[in-house]
């Protein structure tokens, strides 16, 4: 008897961010010299006053299940965190604590979509966006953002991609893949598109929100357009600004109807995150925050090195973004061009294979996140390595012909 997946894991695609940090592991297994600008990660410790809190709890014993969606004082943390730094009013039941950012997506398209549902995704997305909705049996559509633009989603494209099958709308600001990041005038004129259709829900994804750069103020859209607040989902996180990606906890803040349908999900599946990780999110929330301006000058000095250098690179154009830790350059004019090898450069994942293999540099192509030809490097790690990098891109990118 043969056995096979199911078709709702035939929908979806395996991940490319982590499919070319795989390809540099793997090469650096091997003893080639590589660096991996592929991932997401900040090169940043944790805090150790958010570790002590970790240990801390565990000595206590606060070991057992918890409540499915969070712990109390997190929740009151997080409502301290989105009163505070965002003037968004909620209660612990409109507070939704996952596993990680990513289940809180999941488990709110999961507590909300149907076949025939629409998820209006802005084009460059974060790869995970659109196969989380097809898992879902929904289908994901693009909005395409322009870099002349700074690839920040138009008010008239976003009116054109809403239908009357519409669930979800999706914001990323600052975005993975491209660093761009909304003022709070350019969510008005978004919201001005969104309150015209009345059975759309928004859901924001803020993980990025402490990672903005020169005079960026960050605002956040049920923030500068309450008529949203009651359908609009909220979601950030501890893993980027507080370095603790392996800690594993996102929330959200939104309607209870919703928060309480994902709790839902969660007990039938995840159940509750770590309970030694929600004590360390508390600790983050509630503690000394003076390491994240310190932490945002080295990002930013790291972003204008690479890109001054990217933008000297033959056939590279690199915007600057206004947040993240990621720049989204193109590479359109190298397409057409051939290798030393006599490769083809044919599409932007050609590029960025021959990089990897030509100079051992690992970047993801823009393709894999809905617009292209482009490439996304993560530039959390050292100004060294950034150099190094960028140089052999450079190098790279002046043997095509």
């Amino acid at each position: 008897m043969t056995f096979t997946t199911s078709q709702a894991l035939k929908r979806v695609k395996p991940s490319a961010t982590m499919g070319m940090s795989a390809k540099a592991r793997a090469l650096k297994a091997a003893g080639r010299d590589c660096i991996a600008l592929s991932q997401g990660e900040p090169d940043f410790d944790t805090p150790d006053n958010i570790k002590d809190a970790a240990i801390r709890a565990i000595r206590e014993g606060k070991t057992k299940y918890t409540d499915v969606d969070g712990i109390p004082e997190l929740k009151d943390a997080i409502c301290g965190k989105f009163k505070r730094e965002n003037g968004l009013e909620y209660t612990r039941s409109q507070i939704n604590v996952s596993p990680g950012g990513k289940p809180v997506i999941y488990n709110a398209f999961l507590a909300t979509l149907n076949p025939g549902d629409e998820v209006v995704i802005p084009a460059p997305y974060w790869v995970s966006y659109p196969d989380m909705a097809l898992l879902c049996g929904a289908t994901p559509v693009f909005a395409e953002t322009r870099i002349e633009d700074g690839f920040k989603l138009r008010p008239e494209v976003l009116a054109k991609a809403i239908t009357p099958h519409t669930k979800w709308v999706l914001l990323n600001s600052p975005s993975n893949p491209s660093g761009a990041a909304y003022t709070a005038g350019e969510l008005r004129a978004l919201a001005a598109v969104l309150l015209d259709f009345p059975h759309v829900m928004i859901l924001t994804d803020d993980m990025y929100e402490h990672l903005t750069y020169g005079d960026f103020q960050f605002a956040t859209i049920a923030q500068v357009e309450p008529r949203l607040y009651e359908r609009t989902l909220t979601m950030n996180g501890v893993s980027k600004a507080y370095s603790m990606t392996g800690w594993r906890i996102g929330y959200a803040g939104g309607p209870e109807w919703l928060i309480k349908a994902m709790a839902t999900v969660m007990g039938q599946t995840t159940s509750n995150p770590s309970s030694i990780s929600q004590w360390a999110a508390v600790e983050a929330l509630n503690g000394p925050q003076d390491f994240i301006p310190k932490n945002k000058a080295l990002f930013q000095e790291r972003r204008d090195l690479v890109v001054s250098m990217l933008n000297q690179a033959q056939g590279v154009r690199c915007p600057t973004p206004e947040g993240a830790f990621y720049v989204y350059p193109s590479c359109a004019a190298l397409i057409g061009k051939k290798a030393p090898n006599g490769k083809l450069i044919d599409t932007d994942e050609t590029f960025a294979l021959e990089l990897l293999e030509a100079e051992g540099v690992a970047v993801v192509h823009g393709t894999a996140f809905g617009l292209g030809p482009a490439f996304r490097i993560s530039y959390a790690t050292s100004n060294a390595e950034l150099e190094d990098a960028c140089t052999r891109i450079q190098r790279f990118c002046g043997t095509l012909r």
